[in-house]
């Protein structure tokens, strides 16, 4: 699918899976340097702001396969807000409940954003992957109701209640394929079911001038120009795991998930 494919898709539907980004060798490639990182570091489930102390997502999150298509959707120029693997092990009952992505973000302006969800091992629908509900961006803000400590991954046990699930469609993915998706548009993920573990790369992306309320959070311009400076800058990595940092990660990901909470 070409960009303007992308685009219009994305504009109906919320949605545009299935985006070529890497190759199944690079995406091994990539998976077998989280790995060893991980090895080092531990479980890098859910650790936001990955891309400020590993080279390997900081490389896929600038790539211009991926910046070209977040151009096309939220114009020339880029910030990037977070990073972070979601990783289900295999056989595992976790899963993510229905819900929407900007409800704890509260960014100003919910179309200058996007969501990137690219998938470094495969993602078919027994793995648990993503299950959208195309055309839901367009209805807003879902009512949510928070429920943790029942599997649901998600930070605050948020989920929606009252789905349309006969509108849902499975976003399943090929290793190297990416899957483009708006704030409010509604998904879903069940358990992995597999043998192998599921590794998505999720990331989110926004225009400068859309700014978060609250606590200034940090974040990256990978492309065009910042006229606003609403976001502290971050730094990037200077090598395949810049473990003196690695400290500073788990403080972001605490003022990051922290920042969730006051939503």
């Amino acid at each position: 699918m070409d960009l303007a494919g992308i685009t219009s898709t994305y504009e109906t539907d919320g949605v545009v899976g299935n985006v070529a980004v890497l190759s199944s060798d690079e995406a091994a490639m990539h998976r077998k340097r989280l790995e060893a990182v991980e090895a080092e570091l531990g479980s890098l489930h859910y650790i936001n702001k990955i891309h400020t102390v590993m080279a390997s997502p900081y490389e896929l999150v600038t790539s211009p396969a991926v910046l070209d298509v977040v151009e096309s959707l939220i114009g020339p120029d880029i910030l990037l807000y977070n990073s972070t693997y979601i990783i289900k092990e295999p056989h595992t009952d976790a899963y993510v409940a229905w819900h929407q992505d900007l409800t704890y973000w509260g960014l100003s302006d919910d179309d200058a954003q996007v969501s990137m969800w690219l998938a470094i091992a495969p993602a078919p629908v027994e793995s648990g992957c993503m299950v959208m509900v195309p055309g839901s961006h367009k209805a807003g803000r879902a009512e949510h109701v928070e429920r943790p400590g029942d599997g649901n991954v998600l930070l605050l046990g948020q989920q929606i209640v009252d789905v349309d699930v006969d509108l849902a469609r499975p976003c399943s993915l090929e290793a190297g394929e990416a899957s483009f998706h708006h704030g409010w548009t509604i998904h879903t993920s069940a358990p992995n079911t597999t043998d192998d573990r599921r590794i998505g790369l999720n990331v989110q992306f926004v225009a400068p001038h859309n700014r978060q309320a609250g606590e200034a959070m940090t974040a990256t311009l990978v492309r065009g120009e910042d006229r606003f400076g609403y976001y502290e800058t971050e730094r990037s990595p200077t090598s395949e795991l810049d473990q003196s940092h690695a400290e500073e990660l788990f403080s972001a990901d605490a003022k990051m998930k922290a920042s969730f909470k006051t939503k």
